[in-house]
């Protein structure tokens, strides 16, 4: 579904992504982990779209789209839930969730609407509030629901993990599971990688703008220079 070929992101001078290949196929998640400034939000950013790229190709179903502008790469398939989760906090649960489906009609918005307050519950028990009285966990929660809200069918995931206690963590990844099931590819970018690689298909280690090391999830968990590296053990 998505192949990144010799990709180079940098800001000024400084190079954060210095020619990365990566696949991702249709249905899979795919954990790309590493230390803090590896590189991994740039990446994921220059996908999107909102991070301009300075060298290398971005395909996706087949067609190139490092040409085209952000909205247009939401049109073809592919929403970002950013790092942060930058909710708009003055508006209500539901408002934030509605403008994800901007470029959806009536009635597809009000069935993916319902389809993701049966995820996350919560949200409809809170949708007349402002989401900046959420919880940390409830807004991520919300931002992965506002991506969904544009009915991709891939799901780039910025480090969803960020400031969460234990349980609120493997609640958001075992969303993701459960989204996967439902025939969504997920690029999962997550600096916890123990808990990224457990749930990945696949994975890449990003270490200084560049693919370390790659192969499946669980043997990346069991990969002994990634476990001393990456995980701590």
């Amino acid at each position: 579904m998505l192949r990144v070929e010799g990709l180079r992101s940098g800001y000024g001078r400084i190079e954060a992504v210095k020619g990365v290949d990566l696949e991702v196929a249709a249905g899979e998640i795919v954990a790309l982990v590493g230390a803090n400034g590896a590189g991994k939000t740039t990446l994921l950013r220059a996908i999107s779209g909102v991070q301009p790229i300075t060298a290398g190709r971005i395909v996706f179903d087949g067609a190139s789209i490092e040409a085209l502008l952000p909205h247009a790469r939401v049109a073809r398939g592919i929403a970002q839930v950013p790092e942060g989760r930058q909710v708009f906090a003055p508006l209500t649960v539901e408002d934030n969730l509605r403008l994800g489906a901007f470029r959806r009609g009536r009635a597809e918005t009000e069935t993916t609407l319902a389809e993701v307050y049966a995820l996350f519950p919560v949200l409809a028990e809170k949708r007349a509030l402002p989401a900046g009285g959420l919880s940390g966990g409830q807004q991520q929660m919300l931002s992965v629901g506002r991506a969904m809200m544009a009915r991709p069918r891939l799901l780039l995931l910025d480090e969803p993990s960020m400031g969460l206690a234990p349980l609120l963590v493997d609640q958001i990844l075992e969303a993701v599971v459960r989204l996967r099931a439902q025939g969504l590819t997920v690029l999962l970018v997550e600096q916890n990688a123990s808990a990224a690689l457990a749930i990945a298909d696949r994975g890449y280690v990003l270490e200084t703008g560049r693919i370390a090391h790659a192969g499946a999830g669980r043997a990346l968990l069991d990969d002994p220079r990634v476990r001393e590296a990456y995980l701590g053990i």
